[in-house]
């Protein structure tokens, strides 16, 4: 007898091959039959007649680190059929870490990802102070889905240099050593590989720089090396001029990181986005890929499905939070209160005829107060569902025209009610998602960029799996769709195997059991809305969605019918590199 069967489902096995009706059964958490009829009975039969079946979405660029420590689920992750995530991106995370130096690491992450430090002091319970044994505390728990780590180039280096790490400084020869001395360490227990950050948007919440942001091509080389020595792995880095306003140095760092790659054999990963100041660099980055993996580099740049930038509203940030009036009733009422008080009309008229007060350095993105009439232009409103590829005239400024109000009332008419609006600074330069349909095709590439857990009140890119679906295969308008099997491949069996998980991805005999049976004629992705429930109280945005008839970890049901079941069998995987 079979643990579960799904029967007369829509396979869309993540190959790339055209899908085909047919049945799928497990037992012991693997896939041990697949084919257009398969005999036998099993203990659970889920008909999936008219619904789409697929591998278990595989999130290779996540922030779970701390988030891990204390929640089970893995929101929003969980919501979005995805049932891998990989955690330690970017090169900041929570390991290795000196006794003492617990409190510096949380506000690396808050100022790079925006995870509130009160959250993650609150949360994490520190009892690890290497990789091997945060791996451990990891393995202790169990999840809604399974989860990966690679071990982070900032915290690595504060360890070994101790405050000369965080100096833009180099490491001595013994200081190189023990770094690759960890990275071993760290590969062996089971880390997937190694992560660093060249970006200069990457800061502390003192405004300094990430550990690791100017190593050079020695100390980036003894770490592929390490890794490559001690079994293999991926390197992945968030490269110098990521946002392509500076064409030598985006290219220049292309090259970079293809020597890292030839000469030590490691598949590097990097970040790849379409800027508003450089618009066309993209075909230029991906030529210079073409050609350095010619040549015998593996480079894999990670791309985004739809634009990026944030989400702006009063649960959020925006252009009105330094009104005196708004900064009283903020910290005066809950949220639900201060959204009622601001339908008022002489509230309104007050908060419009004020002048910002002056900025704090203490609180978070208070410049956004001042640059808000420079982003009207590029600030959406999203509607419900959440259109990701808006016209002009879904923009402040195109509403303002067309109304004839000025774009500070239509701003605070748009979010006074609680909606959320998007701000479209990356991947949306020409007002259209067509080079993404290149990008997401471009046999290099891999999908990337959700953060899932980061950057918790301005984005919810963690919802992109739902969105590849419903956006790309079935809804767009604007431009040419792609095809479900492509879209499929792009975030179950690529992600997969560009870290090196090769028990998953596809749905085939033998492979591990992870599986999505999804409505997608009614698939449909809600707006996103805040939510207190961090520890400490701390807010974050979340993202539903509904249309998930299921989702399966390991040949157990996570989800049914968009709600989590309470069933925990994803654990840590460990690299078997």
């Amino acid at each position: 007898m079979f643990d579960l069967k799904i029967i007369n489902g829509t396979i869309v096995d993540g190959t790339g091959q055209p899908s085909y009706v047919g049945d799928i059964a497990v037992k012991d958490g693997v896939i041990v039959e697949i084919g257009s009829a398969v005999d036998g009975d099993a203990r659970e039969t889920i008909d999936a007649t008219g619904f789409v079946v697929s591998p278990g979405f595989v999130d290779i660029h996540t922030h779970y680190d701390g988030q891990a420590t204390w929640d089970p689920v893995l929101d929003p992750s969980a919501s979005h059929g995805v049932t891998t995530v990989v955690v330690g991106n970017c090169g900041v995370g929570f390991a290795p870490v000196r006794p003492g130096k617990e409190e510096w690491l949380v506000e690396l992450m808050e100022g790079v990802e925006d995870i509130p430090g009160t959250a993650l002091h609150e949360g994490i319970e520190w009892s690890w102070e290497t990789f091997p044994q945060y791996l451990d505390a990891l393995a202790a728990r169990e999840y809604s889905m399974d989860l990966a780590a690679f071990l982070p180039h900032a915290p690595l280096r504060v360890y070994v240099m101790g405050d000369r790490g965080a100096l833009d400084v180099e490491p001595t020869e013994n200081e190189i050593s023990e770094m690759a001395s960890h990275v071993r360490a760290s590969i062996e227990a089971g880390a997937i590989g190694v992560s660093t950050s060249r970006s200069l948007n990457h800061r502390t919440l003192d405004g300094e720089l990430v550990p690791g942001t100017f190593a050079n091509s020695t100390e980036l080389v003894a770490l592929a090396q390490a890794m490559v020595d001690a079994g293999g792995g991926l390197f992945e880095a968030v490269p110098t001029g990521e946002t392509g306003d500076d064409y030598e140095t985006v290219l220049n760092e292309i090259a970079l990181l293809a020597e890292v790659s030839k000469r030590t054999g490691a598949p590097v990963t990097f970040l790849m986005i379409q800027s508003m100041g450089a618009p066309d660099l993209w075909e230029e980055q991906l030529s210079a890929v073409a050609k350095a993996n010619a040549e015998g580099a593996q480079l894999v740049p990670q791309v985004a499905g739809r634009p990026g930038g944030m989400l702006i509203g009063v649960a959020t940030y925006h252009g009105l939070m330094r009104r005196p009036t708004f900064r009283r009733l903020e910290s005066e009422l809950s949220y639900e209160a201060l959204l009622h008080e601001l339908q008022k009309p002489e509230v309104k008229a007050a908060i419009l005829a004020e002048e910002n007060l002056p900025e704090d350095p203490n609180r978070q993105y208070e410049s956004i107060a001042d640059n808000m009439a420079y982003m009207f232009e590029r600030l959406f409103v999203l509607g419900d569902p959440p259109d990701y590829e808006p016209t002009r005239d879904r923009s402040i400024a195109g509403i303002a025209e067309a109304s004839g109000k000025d774009p500070w009332e239509v701003l605070y008419d748009s979010i006074a009610g609680g909606a959320l609006l998007l701000g479209a600074f990356t991947n949306y330069a020409k007002g259209s998602q067509d080079h993404l349909a290149v990008m997401l095709e471009n046999p290099d590439t891999v999908l990337g960029l959700s953060d899932g857990g980061a950057h918790v009140r301005f984005i919810c890119d963690a919802s992109l799996p739902t969105y590849m679906l419903t956006h790309w295969t079935r809804d767009r308008t604007r431009g040419d769709r792609l095809s479900l099997e492509s879209i499929v491949r792009k975030q179950t069996a690529l992600t997969a195997e560009v870290v090196g998980l090769t028990d998953r991805g596809t749905l085939a005999v033998g492979k591990k059991a992870d599986i999505n049976v999804i409505d997608l004629e009614h698939l449909t992705l809600r707006p996103p809305h805040p939510a207190d429930d961090l520890p400490a109280g701390g807010r974050r945005i979340l993202q539903n969605a509904s249309g998930y008839v299921a989702t399966i970890v390991s040949g157990v049901v996570t989800r049914r019918d968009d709600t989590d079941t309470g069933a925990r069998p994803g654990r840590l995987v460990r690299s078997s590199h």
